[in-house]
């Protein structure tokens, strides 16, 4: 009795070991994503006259690409990009909503995250 009550706590912890490393990976690339979307909203190359301004779809399509290095199914509608001022001296804030499937061996449930360039 005893070694099957040690078996069925070893299962238990290792769905549970397998459940935190699951969601624990998805929190991560997302806070990854949150600050590369900081580097990019900030468009310091910008402020200082290096580089025009970036296009509402350029800012999009760059999310999208720190997005798939961070293993995150973005597409450039979930997207959100907001302007503030005008020229070289406009502040960018960028916003992404998705959801990432978790499968656990026999359970699959949804994480969502909302990834901004405002911390």
């Amino acid at each position: 009795m005893r070694k099957i009550a040690i078996m069925l706590g070893m299962a238990v912890l290792g769905l549970a070991v397998v459940a935190g490393w699951q969601v624990g990976s998805c929190e991560l690339a997302s806070i990854e994503l949150q600050d590369d979307m900081q580097d990019l909203a900030s468009q310091a190359g910008t402020h200082i006259g290096l580089a025009k301004p970036s296009s509402d779809d350029d800012l999009r399509s760059a999310v999208v690409g720190k997005a798939r290095e961070h293993g995150i199914n973005l597409q450039p509608a979930q997207i959100r990009v907001q302007r503030a001022g005008s020229g070289d001296a406009a502040t960018v804030y960028l916003r992404a909503d998705y959801t990432v499937p978790v499968n656990l061996p026999g359970w699959t449930f949804a994480l969502h995250f909302t990834s901004s360039s405002r911390r």
